[in-house]
């Protein structure tokens, strides 16, 4: 479903179920994360982009007590109070809307109550494409247009990490709702994630990205992401003491620095460092090599990138690791996991005039091995936004 169908089909369920017109519609997409792998809680850079699948949240005023909830895709319903912090059983879709709902309500010391809301998208679950940041995204632009307030979008995005962080139990950075919010037409988001300074750098018109989805279990609060990030914060702490100079975060340290330090650290904090480390890298060269068109050495940091997650990171796994395999067999520019990993999908840079074709050479290598991956090309776009 495009934007549009998803606005309409969800504005619909709205009426049939609540019985009234949504008096404030919301609209945030997915994302990719193209360069910077686990780098943001890292005080790192990352190279991203907002896509055109996305989740629509509508929300309309009602008599009742409470915060009544209908998301269309799974046909549940569930409902909640604001004024505590207990998560909501046995609904944890429910929980990011909570989540969102408890800390815009504390931010802005009003009571947010008496609200049907019904949520849509067209972002395949599980699929590493951050549903979770865009449905808190949506749930916060809808929320705040009722109310008739205004948050700075940094701030919006920093309340929905503590909503990931408290009520879903994922300790993520910024990424995921940097991207929903500040996403641009055919252009990457380059996000810093110390300064939180955002630019946008545009892409070549004939660049496009395929998502490439071997259906795997995806949660990252179920996998070892908090572990890793634990990993990443012990090896800082250790280059602190090890390096002349202020290490508050692996954005502190340089390659040739913790190369002539690597030995010195205890081994699982090293191999995490390493990625990291790699991947800042990798994204401030990549923001050149896309400025200067050189694509086909962008591409190959994404090749290394993955490379990395496999020997280093230990966030891939052996799905993703055939899908990055048939993309460079079959002639792909660049290819690596998206996201945090340990499931989801593969991103695939390709040129636009050879995406069915590599497409086709990708399903058919997967074939190979017993996979059966499904293909969404997907188009930079612009961040979220209330319609009209």
């Amino acid at each position: 479903m495009n934007k549009i169908n998803v606005i309409e089909k969800t504005v619909a369920a709205h009426v049939e179920n609540f019985g009234n017109q949504p008096e404030s519609i919301a609209w945030a997409p997915g994302r990719i994360e193209v360069l910077g792998n686990h780098t943001d809680y890292n005080d790192g850079t990352v190279l991203s982009a907002a896509i055109h699948l996305g989740i629509c949240f509508c929300i309309s005023r009602s008599d009742r007590p409470g915060i009544h909830l209908l998301a269309v895709d799974v046909g549940q319903t569930a409902a909640f109070d604001t004024s505590d912090i207990q998560k909501v059983p046995g609904f944890d879709w429910a929980n990011y809307i909570k989540g969102v709902f408890h800390f815009i309500q504390e931010h802005l010391d009003e009571k947010i109550d008496g609200l049907d809301c019904t949520l849509l998208g067209s972002i395949p679950m599980g699929a590493g494409l951050s549903s979770s940041a865009a449905l808190e995204v949506a749930a916060a632009y809808a929320v705040l247009k009722i109310l008739n307030a205004t948050i700075d979008k940094k701030e919006i995005a920093r309340l929905c990490r503590r909503a990931e962080h408290q009520f879903a139990g994922t300790n993520c950075g910024l990424l995921d709702q940097f991207s929903s919010i500040f996403g641009r037409d055919h252009g990457l988001i380059h996000s810093d994630f110390r300064t939180l300074e955002v630019s946008s750098i545009k892409l070549p018109d004939d660049i496009e990205f395929l998502v490439v989805n071997p259906h795997i279990k995806h949660s990252l609060a179920d996998s070892p992401y908090n572990e890793r990030r634990e990993r990443c914060e012990q090896a800082a702490s250790q280059l602190a003491e090890l390096l002349p100079h202020p290490v508050t975060a692996l954005r502190d340290v340089s390659p040739a620095e913790f190369e002539a330090n690597r030995s010195r650290m205890t081994a699982g904090a090293a191999k995490r460092a390493a990625h990291v480390i790699g991947e800042i890298d990798r994204v401030e060269r990549g923001v050149e090599l896309i400025r200067t068109e050189n694509l086909a050495a962008f591409g190959q940091l994404l090749f290394e990138s993955h490379q990395s997650s496999i020997e280093n990171f230990e966030n891939s796994c052996p799905e993703l690791d055939v899908v990055v395999e048939a993309a460079r067999t079959a002639g792909a520019l660049g290819a690596r996991l998206s996201g945090g990993g340990f499931g989801g999908s593969a991103i695939v840079m390709v040129r636009a005039d050879q995406a069915q074709a590599i497409s086709e050479k990708i399903i058919s290598f997967c074939a190979e091995k017993g996979l059966a991956p499904e293909i969404l090309a997907v188009t930079p776009s612009s961040g979220a936004r209330v319609m009209p």
